[in-house]
């Protein structure tokens, strides 16, 4: 675990680093289960907007919740749900894990959706 928690810390400060313009932050959560995102504007330290497979509207219709699709699904939703805050672009926080499959595919669904990384 110990490596993992570095890895996070790590990813996080060269985010903010390299953010000097302070755009909202796209945060990435996968568990066994389930997959999360969440809009978070560091400067004001607030949550603008979040989406994860466990709201309704998504879970709707997914045989499994922990997969590439359900990701896409959580992407199209946060990329709407900014869209409705006025943010167009974002800092993509992949919290420590490897840019491939459910990560990348939720990266993915939220460029489609308009958000510019």
């Amino acid at each position: 675990m110990a490596i993992n928690a570095r890895r996070k810390r790590s990813v996080r400060f060269n985010l903010k680093r390299r953010n000097k313009s302070s755009r909202i932050r796209l945060a990435v959560f996968r568990s066994n289960q389930h997959i999360y995102a969440q809009l978070i504007d560091d400067s004001k330290g607030v949550t603008l907007a979040q989406s994860s497979t466990l709201d309704k509207d998504i879970a709707n219709g997914l045989k499994c919740k922990s997969n590439i699709e359900a990701a896409s699904k959580v992407g199209a939703s946060i990329a709407k749900k900014a869209k409705e805050a006025k943010v167009d672009e974002i800092v993509f926080d992949r919290g420590g894990y490897l840019y491939h499959g459910r990560v990348k595919a939720l990266a993915d669904a939220a460029r489609v959706g308009g958000l510019k990384f």
